[in-house]
């Protein structure tokens, strides 16, 4: 039985943000750039997830709670690999009947289904909480648009190369770490019925 992704999804993301900006920050140093285009500005959502504190809390938190999960169903993993090797190997003389075969399989269902309700309830934990970051960095991003005089905020994950003076990615995190240090502690959120299909 596959074990969780335990919230691979948001570590991924967030460690692809994290080489994405290392990745950035090494490539313009050996631009020379020209000036900086007015009323042009360009910011990275995935390196402020990367690189402030909330974004690093949400990553402590979500490895946390898959090691929850994956507490919780090692032993169904554990129980239903000794079963099967018992019915494998007693053969038929174990199971003359079948019914241990579809009380194993029986289980081994309940185990993928509550797998999977697990899986999906990290994933709606780390969108509610991603959402939490967001939320407080949006009036940030909005007074940087205005102290720089912004007519345009171009997403910084789909440019190449930019001024150091046009990006907001750097202030951003730093407002944002002063904003909102660390997540609230949070635990695994239950997905709404509306939301299971």
């Amino acid at each position: 039985m596959k074990m969780i992704a335990l919230g691979a999804f948001a570590l991924a993301t967030l460690t692809a943000g994290a080489a994405s900006a290392q990745a950035q920050a090494q490539a313009p140093a050996a631009l020379n750039h020209g000036a900086p285009v007015a009323g042009v500005c360009v910011y990275n959502p995935q390196q402020l997830l990367a690189g402030s504190t909330a974004g690093q809390s949400l990553v402590t938190g979500l490895q946390r709670l898959g090691e929850e999960v994956r507490g919780e169903l090692t032993p169904y993993s554990t129980a239903l690999q000794t079963e099967a090797t018992a019915l494998q190997q007693g053969g038929q003389a174990a199971d003359p009947d079948g019914a241990r075969a579809r009380a194993w399989q029986a289980r081994l269902q309940e185990a993928q289904q509550l797998e999977q309700t697990r899986s999906n309830e990290l994933r709606y934990t780390e969108s509610l909480q991603t959402q939490t970051i967001v939320t407080a960095a949006r009036p940030i991003l909005a007074a940087l648009y205005q102290e720089k005089a912004c007519s345009i905020l171009l997403d910084g994950s789909t440019v190449l190369a930019i001024n150091p003076a046009m990006d907001l990615t750097a202030p951003a995190i730093q407002r944002l770490n002063q904003a909102l240090p660390t997540l609230p502690a949070f635990s695994r959120s239950p997905v709404p019925a509306e939301l299971q299909q």
